[in-house]
């Protein structure tokens, strides 16, 4: 089964933006709700009897049970008899926000994120339509439960092979979008290696660098609209909360952000079809880049996005155009020669590799680059018991199928990215 979700732009009406609107804020509504009881449950089970807080304390009964998705959904749906608000919304939009709490909250409880928080009328940015009828899409638009036939910007063509299942409205500072997951009943394997392999080292003076010897500097994206942020956000601290010159500003702000958001995944996508152009298998290292937004050079590395392009647009780029995409150990791959196989300790500070068992001499990232696609090949050999190089064929039929879902990749040159 193959699943993948495509975003379109929504082209509503007035009234159909007033009723997205709406919807939002009946779910904030019940989101608030449903994380304010389960706190409650949880406040009451923190502490003995008598050391309550002084100042105030929501006692539950000791035999009360845990608010969990069923009981939840369950008094949602006699909540209905005492506040009629509730059933101007599908039913079913409001229990995927239980759903979606009820997520969060064991995310918390598993110590894998926060705790879930409390939602103004700005957080709510989207909702679910969990199932759709069928041929809902059409040359007009797309219609949509209690929304009806909403116009939409196609930008490219859904294949017949798909059908799709569900809909997700999310509201953006430039508008309002759909996401539409789409299922086929295909099972297309993984993509088996074959070809030119290339060793990828990213970092923060060079975005990234190739064991071919490429290397792509860093864009500065923040940076360009940097002085333009600050003049919005400076104009915004002498505004009252709340007033309308206050909203007006917050969404300039907001569309900055996006701006540069978009602009990002876009240099992304095409650095990533660049890569595929002249590759057949590509390995990365396996880092945790969460840890390095946290440290001094945070700002710069959440500006370069290396964790969506590495984890996220190459991983899927790749196997769109039937690459080889492969992770490996990054102990260690500044610290090896890549001709002898030697150890060569280097300071960060240090950007030349220079061996004194070889003599080996070459930038820091490209040798890693290059002890990077080593490490990949022995892996691949390790695991399949053959040669990692080659030309091996992969199905015929599941290129042909890629290629009617995809259509033909536009080859993209390094100087357009």
């Amino acid at each position: 089964m193959l699943n993948m979700t495509w975003e379109f732009k929504l082209k509503p009406t007035a009234e159909q933006v007033s009723e997205i609107e709406h919807i939002l804020d009946v779910c904030r509504n019940v989101w608030n709700f449903a994380l304010r009881e389960r706190k409650d449950w949880l406040d009451s089970r923190k502490s003995p009897v008598n050391a309550c807080s002084i100042w105030q304390e929501f006692i539950l009964s000791a035999d009360a049970p845990f608010p969990s998705y069923a009981r939840q959904c369950k008094s949602l749906t006699a909540a209905k008899a005492d506040f009629p608000r509730l059933k101007t919304v599908n039913a079913q939009v409001l229990q995927q926000v239980i759903r979606k709490l009820e997520a969060s909250w064991e995310s918390w409880r598993l110590k894998r994120s926060g705790m879930p928080r409390f939602k103004k009328p700005s957080r709510m940015r989207s909702f679910l339509f969990c199932q759709m009828l069928k041929d809902c899409v059409s040359e007009e638009g797309i219609k949509l439960p209690q929304l009806g036939l909403v116009k939409v910007r196609w930008s490219r063509e859904i294949p017949k092979l798909f059908e799709v299942k569900q809909a997700r409205i999310v509201r953006k500072a430039s508008g309002y979008f759909v996401m539409l997951s789409l299922q086929a009943d295909v099972d297309i394997p993984a993509v088996a290696p074959h070809g030119h392999p290339i060793g990828i080292d990213v970092g923060l003076e060079y975005f990234l660098s190739t064991s071919d010897g490429e290397q792509v500097k860093r864009p500065r994206f923040f940076n360009r609209l940097h002085r333009k942020l600050k003049l919005l956000q400076r104009r915004l601290k002498n505004k009252r909360k709340g007033s309308a010159n206050w909203r007006a500003l917050q969404k300039k702000i907001a569309r900055v952000h996006q701006c540069i958001a978009d602009t990002r995944k876009d240099w992304h996508f095409k650095l990533a079809h660049h890569l595929c152009d002249g590759a057949g298998m590509i390995f990365v290292e396996d880092l945790d880049f969460r840890m390095m937004a946290k440290g001094m050079l945070g700002k710069h590395t959440l500006d370069a996005g290396l964790g969506q392009f590495v984890n996220q647009i190459l991983s899927w780029v790749c196997w769109k155009r039937d690459v080889y995409y492969g992770k490996v150990d990054a102990w260690g791959t500044s610290q090896e020669c890549p001709d002898c196989g030697a150890e060569v300790r280097k300071e960060l500070s240090t950007r030349v590799h220079h061996c004194h068992h070889c003599g080996s001499i070459k930038p820091r990232d490209v040798a890693s680059g290059q002890v990077i696609c080593s490490r990949g090949q022995r892996q691949i050999e390790n695991a399949c018991g053959v040669g990692a190089t080659g030309n091996q064929v992969t199905g015929s039929s599941w290129l042909a199928v890629k290629q009617e879902i995809f259509g033909v990749t536009r080859r993209i040159s390094l100087h357009t990215c």
